[in-house]
């Protein structure tokens, strides 16, 4: 099959730290070369992959205090409308900017929405292009937009050697992600000086996100139990999960997915996590982790972690959330799309 991987432009593919579409995207991508596909990527130049790479960039957006980041992606839709009939299916991962390109090419389309759908300028959106057909990551995260042309629900997947199981419970709590509101890594701290246990917190802070950070976490910070370590990446972000006893995933959004789940389930760490979105969707409590609903059962949660058993979180990530399995689905769906004859 000749499919085509249209990426954001944001972060290199893969991204060289944080960057969950792009990291998705790669693993996607490697593993439909893998499989035997003619895969073409279109993605900043840093970018790599087994792939064909049509570079539509120098270099990844974040790294280059690029001012228009817009007209550069419209740039590359439409070199990928020129090219279209190249391929039998093109993949988007860019959200709707591609939407009134792929409405009037009619081309083979699919697009993978990454991000939250809870946002009222959707509507009027959608109303618009009724018939664009989507992808959801998690089924929680369709709720708000029930009626959107839903073609399947694919939850991410990873390289099944990409990170490795520890069987040996850790000696610390373990943060990773953004620093925002919606991510609350203030309930971590809380927790972590609860139960007297270091935190580490491997974190990028966003533009956006400075103010809330210096506000509301930096003072938080200058706790002893508490360790700042900035983005981690490759063997160190193994590492980083490997040694923990727990990934705290005090979310307080309707998280669409949650990579950073199942990053922990294939070091064997189990995760504690607010039920808010895509989180029972991935987590079976008392299996691969605990579900609470506040920062006391939390705590609870932490005092009972030895309960769990990390090769049970490893075996639950194997069964469910790898890249080939991922890789997979998608060609099945590609297929089900290329034989319904509708284009646009």
């Amino acid at each position: 099959m000749r499919i085509a991987q249209v990426a954001p432009l944001y972060e290199s593919v893969p991204p060289r730290a944080y960057g969950g579409t792009e990291r998705v995207v790669s693993y996607l991508t490697e593993e439909l070369v893998k499989q035997g596909h003619e895969v073409t990527l279109f993605a900043s130049g840093d970018s790599t992959t087994a792939a064909e790479l049509i570079p539509c960039c120098p270099e990844a957006l974040r790294l280059n205090g690029c001012v228009d980041p817009i007209a550069l992606h419209l740039a590359m839709l439409e070199r990928v409308a020129k090219e279209a009939r190249r391929f039998d299916i093109i993949q988007f991962h860019v959200d709707y900017l591609h939407y009134p390109y792929s409405k009037r090419e009619c081309y083979k389309h699919v697009t993978t929405l990454h991000g939250r759908l809870d946002i009222p300028e959707l509507l009027p959106l959608y109303e618009e292009f009724p018939n664009i057909p989507v992808i959801s990551i998690s089924e929680a995260q369709r709720k708000p937009l029930r009626g959107l042309n839903w073609r399947g629900t694919i939850y991410h997947g990873l390289p099944r050697d990409e990170l490795t199981l520890c069987e040996r419970e850790g000696n610390y709590l373990a943060f990773i992600g953004r620093i925002s509101p919606e991510k609350r890594l203030d309930r971590a701290i809380r927790i972590a000086k609860k139960v007297g246990m270091n935190l580490r917190v491997a974190a990028k802070v966003d533009d956006s996100d400075k103010e809330y950070f210096e506000r509301e976490i930096e003072p938080m910070l200058h706790d002893p139990l508490i360790e700042f370590e900035g983005e981690v990446a490759g063997k160190a972000k193994d590492d980083f999960f490997r040694g923990a006893r727990a990934l705290l995933f005090p979310i307080d959004w309707p998280e669409p997915f949650g990579l950073v789940m199942i990053e922990a389930m294939a070091c064997g760490t189990p995760v504690i996590a607010w039920g808010c979105g895509s989180v029972p969707e991935i987590i079976t409590d008392n299996v691969n982790g605990f579900i609470v609903d506040n920062e006391e059962e939390a705590v609870k949660a932490v005092r009972n972690i030895h309960r769990l058993e990390r090769g049970r979180c490893r075996r639950t990530f194997e069964a469910r959330f790898t890249a080939d399995r991922m890789a997979q689905d998608y060609v099945t769906l590609y297929q089900a799309l290329i034989e319904s004859g509708s284009a646009c």
